[in-house]
């Protein structure tokens, strides 16, 4: 039946009729869902003849009446529309006189008689927040959450005097994550995309295509509405079930249970795993053990011996206070305030009256909700506050934990005062002594500003290639885990303080992180060189050098990024002014590669923060423990909850939900060119995401008889050899010229043999482990087909006899151009090297050229003008001449060809994590 519906709305919505014809439209609804729809019905040209909602509540009309009065369309306020089972006359001859077309009842709260359902000529379509059949009543969305379903939903039906019974129009579905409440379902789904599904329904009735699919009884269940009175807590059942029970309440009408003498309501439930933090014992009645009130809230157990923690509790007075402050919060709290204080409260107490506009005079007792306050008025509320008094942050929550005009100053001033900081992060660390430190590094997943276990617990193993030892597990992400980590970006983008934030205070909390991650760089480069197998002297330079450098290029970024005017052709008498908007994407996803795990991580999310999105981050299965360690580091320096999510996992279960949701508006991903076409197909199938790949490489090196000779074999070394070949630009193939070949060959030879290989943490050491053993598997197979072929091997081409995962520094001689080493990259210590003619340039590149790939290239000649015109024919991203590896922040890098597209690095990469909106003024 689901299918049904959607296939046919499928079927039509890319018809040339579509949206062509329009209909005059009666809403019977309320609420800002109500408002929404009839604002989108009429952008869509549809004719709202007559708007139907509630009275004005103390002195305040409905959002949908406020957007129907400012339009001028009719708009109609009926307490009720029938009384004692019968329809009152004149409302409903009130009704008939807008003649509409369709009745359509966006959360229409009211019972409409059946003569309003039936009379216009299509009849009547209504929205309601389940799957029907299921969950027919009112409290769809709780029962959704009590009974613990796996998916949510809406449907748009043909209203019919049953109980949700009418026939189904169109339905949408989402899945339930382990911590939903109705709000974040709410907020997620049903409103936005149940808003756009009643506009498509509104159109298939007009096109003459809507479907009228009868609802089976099979399935079908009823629900009673869910009041205060029924909501107490039964304890008696395992911890899931107590967990759904609240949370299936949250926030209306709330799950509630008796502690010392009162009935005390509980919000923000989560299963708990792991063991819970030290605590002071709380007795709660009816519940066999005593719950645990910890500083991350109150733990309470099941009848299975599994427990939740429960963060926030109201009281029968309407007071609430964080389940972890409970034994203080009958303590005196209160701050005597400065005269400067004093101020900023009578500040405050303006905008209350501005808000409270019904109440005579905002006094200390005033309570912002029993005075007719609503969730939009919180947020105005925090905004206002926020603009009218220094800039100081307040959360929606801190309105619903402090109600009262005297306790909101209260939580005002030990905000304005630093006071009152978020909760210490509690970390699971896997620690190590090693390279004369302990190291701690978390392990888990990072979502929502928060460490904790993979659905299922599921782990993975990573491995030190410097011996084969396991150094930790580490959480395995399921599809549940990311889909949680994409909403808690979503909701930072959209409600959270990094989208309101000034850009110069973004760039701040990057300027921060960087310094974070200074103090921290020796831990990093460990934990670095342990888990990838780099060098520890190149990890501190590179690895964690260029990453702290990149946070710093970027976070100065953060209030450069501009718009242009644009002189466009003024039609008279009218002058117009268009300008253009750089706007962040909203959710990012990254997924990087195991060579560089921080340095990448950098690159790409350092440019994507600066532009202001929230970013979703797939480190490589076999080196997480950095981007990990980095999260850690994230919430030291102050970036909101949600900004930044680590989800550890296999590129084939994480990396594909990555690439298939919906929610994500942009990826980018360094890696293999195969897994870049996978990824670029995936991202154009689910919803035309924006993509940025840097892909495989075979960069050619061409090097002159005229070169320096000392540098050419230096830099030539480099790079190929550079953090063991697993290098994105390492030269893949040098072209020697003929006259000098031997001569190079030998001096590459003596500088292999003074290469010292060995343990990566050990300062001296030269060569460190190949990353992990199927990658060290594959060199030696690829250097075993370059014998085969006919390639001379000069040395190395083998796996060092010695625990780990060696690679001999390899060179291979003779390569001819069919050869498949001489087309296929390594990513390996393996040196390519063919010669070519005397002075012949366009030949070399010619065959420099013929490859699929071009990331980068270099060429070592002393003639400038040989240089210039090699560089501009190179068919590369990138040209190093008489140098190479020599990357820089400001320096735009990605490659051409299947080497991939889009830009890392300099300001050509905030380009990737923008868009340009173009607007336009008439004057």
């Amino acid at each position: 039946m689901l299918w049904t519906a959607n296939q046919v709305l499928r079927r039509f919505s890319t018809t040339s009729h579509y949206y062509q014809s329009k209909l005059k439209l009666a809403l019977i609804g309320q609420s800002l869902f109500g408002q929404e729809v009839y604002t989108s019905l009429r952008k869509q040209g549809h004719k709202v003849v007559g708007v139907f909602t509630v009275p004005d509540k103390d002195g305040k009309a409905d959002p949908l009446a406020v957007a129907a009065e400012k339009d001028g369309t009719p708009v109609f306020k009926f307490p009720r529309w029938r009384v004692k089972g019968q329809p009152i006359a004149e409302v409903v001859e009130a009704y008939k006189s807008v003649g509409a077309e369709l009745n359509v009842m966006p959360f229409c709260s009211q019972f409409i008689p059946m003569n309003v359902i039936d009379h216009p000529r299509h009849g009547s379509i209504i929205y309601h927040p389940s799957i029907l059949p299921l969950h027919r009543g009112a409290s769809a969305i709780n029962w959704t959450l009590i009974q613990g379903d796996a998916q949510a939903g809406f449907s748009v039906f043909w209203a019919d005097d049953g109980l949700d019974t009418g026939p189904l129009l169109l339905q949408r579905s989402c899945s339930v994550e382990p911590n939903d409440t109705v709000d974040s379902l709410y907020n997620r789904f049903l409103f936005p995309e149940g808003i756009k599904a009643m506009v498509e329904s509104v159109q298939l009735i007009a096109d003459g295509k809507a479907p009228r699919v009868i609802q089976s009884e099979e399935g079908a269940s009823y629900e009673g509405i869910q009041k205060k009175s029924n909501a107490k807590v039964n304890w008696a059942q395992p911890a899931e079930a107590i967990h759904n029970w609240i949370r299936g309440h949250d926030k209306v009408p709330g799950a509630w249970t008796v502690i010392d003498g009162q009935n005390v309501t509980l919000y923000g439930s989560s299963l708990l795993s792991g063991t819970p933090a030290d605590g002071q014992p709380l007795e709660v009645e009816g519940l066999a053990t005593p719950g645990l009130v910890t500083k991350t809230g109150l733990v309470l157990h099941g009848s299975d011996g599994k427990a939740l923690l429960v963060k926030s509790l109201q009281f029968e007075d309407g007071k609430m206070i964080p389940a972890s402050k409970f034994f203080a919060s009958g303590e005196s709290s209160s701050v005597e305030l400065s005269p400067e204080e004093q101020a900023q409260a009578e500040e405050i107490r303006a905008i209350w009256k501005g808000i409270l506009s019904n109440v005579p005079a905002v006094v200390d007792t005033t309570d912002f909700f029993k005075s007719g306050a609503a969730s939009m008025d919180v947020v105005r509320l925090v905004e206002e506050v926020k603009q009218r008094c220094g800039g100081v942050e307040l959360q929606t929550e801190d309105v619903y934990m402090a109600s009262t005009f005297q306790d909101f100053v209260q939580v005002f001033v030990r905000r304005l005062r630093g006071e009152d900081q978020e909760e210490e992060l509690v970390v699971d660390y896997a620690t190590q002594d090693i390279n004369n430190m302990t190291v701690r590094m978390p392990h888990q997943c990072f979502i929502d500003g928060r460490f904790e276990d993979a659905e299922g617990g599921k782990t993975s193993d990573t491995i030190n290639p410097a011996d084969g030892s396991l150094i930790c597990k580490v959480a395995a992400s399921s599809v549940g885990d990311v889909d949680r980590a994409v909403a808690a970006a979503k909701e930072a983008f959209e409600n959270g303080p990094w989208g309101r934030m000034n850009p110069r205070d973004r760039g701040s909390m990057l300027y921060r992180l960087a310094d974070l991650m200074e103090e921290h760089q020796e831990e990093l480069a460990t934990i670095e060189s342990m888990d990838s197998g780099a060098v520890y002297t190149l990890a501190l330079k590179t690895h964690v050098g260029m990453s702290i450098q990149t946070f710093r290029y970027f976070a100065g970024w953060c209030d450069k990024i501009q718009g242009k005017t644009i002189p466009i052709n003024q039609a008279r008498p009218n002058r117009n002014l268009t300008f253009t908007r750089r706007e962040p994407l909203g959710v990012c996803a990254i997924v990087i590669p195991w060579n560089y795990p921080l340095m990448m991580l950098a690159w790409k999310s350092a440019a994507c923060l600066a532009a202001g999105n929230t970013l979703v981050l797939k480190p490589a299965q076999v080196t997480p423990l950095t981007a990990l360690k980095f999260a850690e580091l994230t919430v030291k320096a102050g970036i909101p909850k949600g900004v930044i999510n680590i989800v550890p996992g296999s590129g084939g279960l994480v990396g594909q939900r990555l690439s298939d949701h919906p929610d994500i508006r942009k990826l980018g991903f360094t890696g293999s060119t195969p897994i870049g076409k996978h990824i670029m197909q995936s991202c154009a199938l689910s919803n035309l995401k924006k993509v940025s790949l840097e892909l495989g490489g075979k960069s050619p090196l061409i090097i002159f008889s005229d070169c320096d000779m000392d540098k050419a074999v230096r830099m030539g070394m480099s790079s190929v050899y550079f953090n063991k070949g697993e290098n994105c630009i390492a030269a893949g193939r040098l072209f020697v010229e003929e006259s000098i070949h031997d001569e190079y060959i030998t001096r590459v030879v003596e500088e292999i043999k003074k290469m010292k290989i060995g343990d990566p943490l050990d300062r001296s050491t030269d060569h460190g482990p190949q990353n992990h053993k199927a990658h060290l598997d594959k060199l030696v197979e690829y250097c075993e087909v370059g014998v085969k072929e006919g390639a001379t091997l000069v040395c190395g081409g083998h796996q060092v006899d010695r625990p780990g995962f060696f690679m001999e520094p390899t060179l291979f001689t003779g390569v001819e151009d069919h050869m498949f080493i001489a087309k296929e990259e390594s990513f390996g210590p393996v040196m390519v090297v063919s010669k070519f003619k005397q002075g012949d340039v366009d030949g070399v590149l010619a065959r420099a050229n013929d490859t699929e790939f071009g990331l980068a290239s270099g060429v070592f000649t002393q003639d400038i003008s040989k240089a210039m015109y090699v560089s501009e024919k190179l068919d590369a991203g990138t040209v190093f001449i008489n140098t190479y590896n020599k990357t820089d922040v400001a320096s735009p890098f990605g490659g051409f060809k299947q080497s991939g597209f889009g830009k890392d690095l300099g300001e050509d990469a905030l380009s990737e994590y923008l868009r340009t909106k173009a607007v336009t003024v008439e004057y």
